[in-house]
Parts: structure tokens; C-alpha cells; sequence
């Protein structure tokens, strides 16, 4: 198989590749350390691409602090844009093909139909902004790519809303959540799966995608399912977005049309409620 290698290893989805890498034996891929594959040296990179000279890059790399963003801009427009530029250019010099992960927030979420990958992007945050950022640094210095736009992502890795709303749950009696919010939660694990299927494909149907679970949900029906499915005893109560206000905006509809992703690579696309079984099943099994 090709030769992968995965920045941003230690992360959510990255550990994820990890988790996938290790249960069915895919020894193409490389997580390099993130001292030795920094996106944002240079000559790191140069040494990483000199080293391994992979067929595909994944970058799970990412500032994804949404709220912090606002007041961190500069930081996150280097992580999510200097850093993917930099990726993009060794891509490029090595005649490698770069999968970069992007998001829902480079939409403003002003529409009513599920999103398609040539709909207007219009980002409300400084997060997503500099997400688009770095997907438009791309096309100037490379052909070969694949952008995967995902949402709402949850795994039994890293820090996430599932977990969150799971220590919560457990501490508290009540809890408030805005409804007025809708979108898709994603399970990495699945995300992780369907880009695998790209690079087995060895498509070049190079472009934009969008990957998320299938239906639509708002935070507070993720919420009470998190709790129905796991058991968890907690009153939940529905309240608008002006009832909790953030530091950053969040796009009110960011469900994404899945029809491109599916017809070209022949993925399915789990329901969203399944996969959170599945998830809330392997926390369960952890602890």
C-alpha cells in the first residue's frame, strides 16, 4: 500500500489512524513524533519528506480552540494556514498527495439544505476562517489533493463534547443545551475509515469533500443521546443559542451533503446514532 504518513498523530483523529493502523495491520502508515514533524519548521519537514518519502500525507494537524481563537489569532492562522502551506509545498516537491481535514465552520450556516462542497463559504469565526485559509493554500501549489470538510467530531480519544457531556452528566443534576443549533456528529473512527478508502481507491479525483455521519441532529438531541445511550440520569433541558452566549460564532445549520464522497469513493456513511453506540460502547469497555 502507499506510504502514509500522519501529522498531528496525537490528536483526536489522529489516534484514530493509530487505533485503525494497529487492528487491521495497515503498515503503510507513519506517525512521525511532533518533535521531529512540527508543521510549522520547515526544516523538519524537509527532513520528514527526505526520510520517508510518502505517497500520501494526512493532516490532522489543526488549532481547533474555537472560543480561544478569537483572542489567539495569530497562533491559530499559523497552525492552520502557515503550517498547511508549508505541508502543501513538500507535497508538492515530492510529487506526494496531501489529505487535508477542514470543517463545517467555513460555512456561515445561513442555509436550510445539507451543504454541498461548491456552496458559499462564508466562515463567522476566526477558527474557520483560518480553516479556509488553509484549504485555499493548497490548489496555488499542488494538484494532488483531497479536502475532507467533517463536523461535529467525538471519539473515545482525546478531549471531546461526548466526553464532556458524559463528566458532566455524572456531576450534575441538570444541564442546559442549545437547541437551536443544527448539524451532524461525526465519529473520527468513521472519518478515519472513509479516508483510508480514499487512498486505497488510488483515486484522482482530486477536490473538495464532505464527510460527516448520516441525519441531522441539534446539541441537545446529541446531548440526550449521549445520556439515553449510556445510561446516564440527568435532566436536559432544550434552551435557544441567545441563552449561552460563546466567544465565537457558531454556524445555527452546518449539515453536510455526503452524495459526492459516497458516489465517488463508494463509501457508506454510518448513522449518527449508531456509531455513537458504538463509541459509548468502547468508553464503557476503557473504564
Amino acid at each position: 500500500m502507499s506510504k502514509t504518513i500522519v501529522f498531528g498523530a496525537s490528536g483526536q483523529l489522529g489516534q484514530c489512524f493509530k487505533k485503525l493502523a494497529a487492528d487491521k495491520n495497515l503498515d503503510f502508515f507513519i506517525f512521525p513524533d511532533e518533535s521531529e514533524a512540527n508543521i510549522l519548521d520547515v526544516e523538519g519537514l524537509s527532513n520528514v519528506f527526505a526520510k520517508y518519502q510518502p505517497e500520501y500525507t494526512i493532516n490532522c494537524a489543526a488549532y481547533t480552540a474555537v472560543d480561544k481563537a478569537e483572542d489567539d489569532t495569530e497562533l491559530a492562522e499559523k497552525i492552520n494556514k502557515t503550517g498547511v502551506a508549508n505541508i502543501a509545498q513538500f507535497c508538492a516537491e515530492h510529487g506526494t498527495t496531501l489529505i487535508q481535514v477542514s470543517t463545517d465552520f467555513v460555512f456561515k450556516g445561513n442555509l436550510s439544505s445539507p451543504l454541498k462542497e461548491d456552496d458559499e463559504t462564508l466562515p463567522i469565526s476566526v477558527y474557520g476562517q483560518t480553516k479556509l485559509d488553509g484549504e485555499k493554500v493548497i490548489p496555488p501549489v499542488l494538484d494532488k489533493y483531497f479536502i475532507v470538510r467533517t463536523s461535529w467530531l467525538y471519539s473515545e480519544f482525546a478531549n471531546n463534547y461526548v466526553k464532556t457531556m458524559l463528566k458532566l452528566g455524572a456531576e450534575r443534576d441538570l444541564l442546559k443545551i442549545i437547541a437551536d443549533q443544527a448539524g451532524t456528529p461525526t465519529y473520527a473512527m468513521d472519518l478515519a475509515d472513509a479516508i483510508i478508502a480514499i487512498i486505497k481507491s488510488g483515486s484522482t479525483e482530486y477536490g473538495v469533500y464532505h464527510y460527516s455521519n448520516e441525519g441531522i441532529a441539534s446539541w441537545y438531541d446529541f446531548s440526550k443521546a449521549i445520556f439515553d445511550l449510556s445510561g446516564t440520569t440527568v435532566k436536559v433541558l432544550p434552551i435557544p443559542t441567545s441563552e449561552y452566549p460563546t466567544r465565537a460564532t457558531r454556524p445555527p445549520y452546518s449539515v453536510m451533503d455526503k452524495t459526492k464522497i459516497k458516489n465517488t469513493f463508494g463509501i457508506e456513511v454510518p448513522y449518527w446514532r449508531d456509531s455513537l453506540a458504538v463509541c459509548l460502547d468502547k468508553l464503557k469497555q476503557q473504564n
